[in-house]
């Protein structure tokens, strides 16, 4: 097959995806993992099929994915797509280039310094460093290796005894947390989950208590992890007061704005995001609230020598790491080696749209979320199951039949939600309740959008009531 003919067809399959979003249709052809495996082909040839079969492989996948680039679709914190961002993967596809070093990938490298300098800038890090990871949770991970060097020095290159270190959470904390205590080798028992007040808040009353609890153990409290934006309720921690404990007793300080820290834009929702500047590390996902493919994510520190140390490869890779570059090679600041260009595509999207574009964007999805809220509180069938700040919308169905469990009820209401496949949404738990928790992260939502899912959920919801059955 000619170059230009695959090329052709691989683009007729992308414009048709993309325009699939403006269409009718459903979110995915749902099937369970034990049906879809019957009546799909993934097996590995021991002969190749040909450059014929690679485009009916592409159509098999395209039929059978979730169409995460419709607007129905407000699961998780992403969702979407951007043209920009999307060229950007492209090119950068095309270009298949590492950034470890300035001499392979230079103008790339430049683009990354650019924008993890203005994400530093925007928390109030200038002088500060960074590096683009493979998401929030590998940011949390590096946050809290950035604490575990500084509270004890040089214990990247000599080892730890983590049995006697203590860590803070809150309560509410992503579950990344806990796998990057198994990482830095602290153990989930030495991870101090902090009590949330009925905002879904860290309690610095609390913090203080739990910290003074870690000493009374003979352990030594070394960090605090923050969250900006926490992954049920979109709730923020506040920063002022956790950050000057955290000053006040020693401990570095790290803020998982991974889902939140887009607030930074705006003039009005920054607020949220007050304290942040005296913090000593923070993780934030462009490829959540800013739309971009995933994934794209930054990690960013005040302290750039921190970052090194725990990124140190002992210059052992003299194959690579030269001193004339020292001030541009990347990998000097990354746990990875072979790291793909994530950076092309926020810089695309970034040039195109600027500070007051994302501003806009950001404004517009907590908008949208004020009009869904004000939805549910119209029906005497739905109710709020959380107050909100951010995009993300926690509420039920209220059975109005006597003695119907409603953890059972709405736990089946999302089930039916997902194999009708018209809107996706995510079941989730605040407490000992199930919620529905519809997130606003996608350019595609409107307010048309939200009335029609609601309308679902009602119709659902008596439904289920009235004893009828799912749908067929």
């Amino acid at each position: 097959m000619e170059l230009e003919d695959f090329v052709n067809r691989l683009c007729e399959r992308i414009i048709a995806y993309m325009q699939s979003a403006e269409e009718p249709g459903k979110l995915v052809e749902y099937s369970p993992a034990e049906s879809l495996s019957k009546i799909t082909d993934v097996h590995l040839p021991l002969e190749g099929h040909g450059a014929d079969a690679v485009f009916d492989d592409i159509d098999e996948f395209l039929r059978h994915c979730v169409k995460t680039n419709r607007p129905e679709f407000m699961n998780p914190l992403w969702g979407g797509l951007s043209p920009a961002g999307f060229a950007g993967e492209v090119i950068t596809a095309l270009t298949n280039t590492s950034m470890y070093t300035y001499e392979l990938a230079p103008f790339a490298t430049l683009i990354e310094q650019a924008i993890l300098k203005r994400m530093g800038e925007l928390v109030g890090f200038s002088g500060g460093a960074g590096t683009l990871a493979t998401g929030g949770s590998n940011g949390n991970m590096l946050g809290m290796l950035c604490a575990r060097e500084v509270a004890f020095p040089s214990s990247t290159h000599r080892g730890i005894d983590g049995t006697k270190m203590a860590a803070f959470v809150s309560a509410e904390s992503h579950y990344s947390v806990l796998m990057s205590a198994n990482v830095i080798g602290i153990g989930h028992r030495n991870l101090f989950k902090i009590a949330c007040d009925e905002d879904g808040r860290m309690r610095p009353d609390a913090l203080m208590e739990e910290i003074q609890r870690a000493r009374s153990e003979g352990l030594t409290p070394f960090c605090v992890v923050s969250t900006a934006g926490t992954t049920v309720r979109g709730a923020f921690d506040p920063l002022v007061e956790i950050g000057e404990i955290a000053h006040q007793e020693g401990l570095w300080h790290h803020v998982d704005a991974a889902w939140g820290g887009s607030a930074m834009f705006s003039g009005s929702l920054s607020r949220l995001m007050e304290g942040v500047e005296f913090a000593d590390s923070v993780c934030w996902d462009a490829h959540k609230m800013m739309g971009l493919p995933l994934i794209c994510s930054a990690f960013l520190v005040k302290q750039a020598d921190v970052l090194a140390k725990v990124c140190a490869h002992g210059n052992v890779a003299h194959y690579l790491f030269h001193e004339s570059s020292k001030d541009h090679d990347l990998g000097r600041y990354s746990l990875q080696c072979g790291r793909r260009n994530d950076a092309l595509k926020l810089w695309l999207a970034w040039r195109e749209c600027g500070d007051a574009g994302w501003a806009a964007l950001v404004e517009n999805y907590v908008a949208l979320a004020d009009h869904l809220e004000s939805k549910v509180n119209e029906h005497g069938n739905l109710e709020m199951m959380s107050s909100r700040t951010w995009t993300n919308v926690c509420f039920r169905y209220v059975p109005t039949a006597i003695g119907m469990d409603s953890n059972e009820l709405n736990s089946e209401l999302r089930a039916r939600l997902m194999r009708n496949a018209d809107f996706m949404v995510s079941r989730s738990n605040i407490g000992e309740e199930v919620v529905l928790r519809s997130v606003i992260s996608n350019p595609g939502i409107t307010q048309r959008t939200l009335d029609a899912f609601v309308e679902e959920v009602l119709r659902i919801g008596n439904d289920i009531e009235q004893g009828l059955p799912r749908e067929s």
